[in-house]
């Protein structure tokens, strides 16, 4: 059966952040290395009440169909923002029907949030003595709501196994796109993104969006010499060849690369070839030697080692549980 995903309709939703879910994970999907395709979830919207209208943040309602049963028999539950928790919000506690819907979900289910829905979280205990994320703008607020909470508000999101949460509004793709990554692998992710028109991964954090003073003009960007850096993972990349690329000097490419991108050069490099990694890892049966050699890590114990940071898995861990998934898909 599809693993099924519940998303928790609140009032004052904003329609955009509640299709996400489905969007991600309810499409039919094509065949792609290292998975058969067909349909890899179940998305069913539900309200805190029964079958019935649910108002929006915009000029218009929404019928959802069905009540908090359906949380229940979930086994991931979503919640979107809401621009109307009322005392979730103000208070950080839950109302009477948030509290007994939350009441319905089993133990074990897997718990996300989008946006300033990791209120609700909070307030339902979830996020004690955890680390979350929410909409910057709202960080501290939530961190003053829910002292209990470890809050982190330059992040896009954040993974704690049976709880995620993500930052604002379109972080909610990232996450999603990422849950996908983390239940079938990167290339069903990366076709799930390319569908959608959006990056599989977005580098960087939400502190990149928070507004600040506009800086001088500057022109130059680092756009080239990460293309180049694409194009050659698999040999030594130095920093000094990097800045290279767009003529500029190794401190001052360092700085813009780090104001454009959000993280150093290095851990950049680090991501992609880790990606590159994993979709070898998934697609190929190359042995973890050459896998190693091809992301650009150089021997099967620095891919080891780098994979076991990302991903907290070895390669032929890696390996064997997304062929795993592919052949049972």
């Amino acid at each position: 059966m599809p693993h099924r995903v519940a998303v928790l309709a609140l009032d004052g939703l904003l329609p955009f952040e509640l299709g996400i879910p489905d969007r991600i994970f309810g499409r039919s999907l094509d065949p792609v290395p290292g998975n058969q395709g067909g349909k890899l979830y179940e998305v069913v919207t539900c309200s805190v009440r029964p079958p019935g209208p649910v108002r929006t943040d915009s000029d218009f309602s929404i019928l959802v169909e069905h009540g908090p049963e359906a949380l229940a028999t979930a086994d991931t539950v979503v919640v979107p923002a809401s621009y109307e928790l009322g005392p979730v919000f103000d208070e950080g506690r839950l109302t009477e029907e948030l509290a007994a819907a939350f009441a319905l979900v089993r133990p074990g289910t897997r718990m996300v949030s989008i946006c300033t829905g990791s209120y609700v979280l909070a307030a339902a205990g979830y996020l004690d003595g955890r680390p979350a994320t929410t909409h910057w703008s709202a960080a501290d607020h939530f961190q003053r709501t829910f002292p209990q909470v470890r809050v982190d508000p330059g992040v896009l999101f954040i993974d704690d196994g049976d709880v995620l949460t993500s930052a604002g509004v379109a972080a909610g793709i990232d996450l999603c796109l990422h849950l996908v990554r983390r239940d079938h692998g990167a290339a069903v992710a990366t076709e799930i993104a390319r569908r959608t028109v959006v990056p599989p991964y977005r580098d960087g954090g939400q502190a990149q969006y928070i507004h600040r003073p506009v800086p001088e003009p500057q022109f130059a960007t680092t756009t080239a010499a990460r293309a180049w850096a694409l194009g050659r993972l698999e040999r030594p990349i130095l920093l000094r060849d990097m800045a290279q690329q767009e003529s500029m000097s190794v401190r001052t490419f360092t700085r813009r690369f780090r104001e454009e991108v959000g993280v150093s050069p290095g851990q950049w490099l680090t991501r992609q070839r880790v990606e590159r990694a994993r979709h070898l890892l998934e697609s190929s049966d190359l042995s973890i030697d050459q896998v190693a050699r091809d992301a650009g890590f150089g021997t099967a114990t620095s891919l080891r080692q780098h994979l076991q940071a990302a991903l907290g898995v070895p390669p032929t861990v890696y390996r064997r549980t997304f062929r795993a998934s592919a052949d049972t898909s």
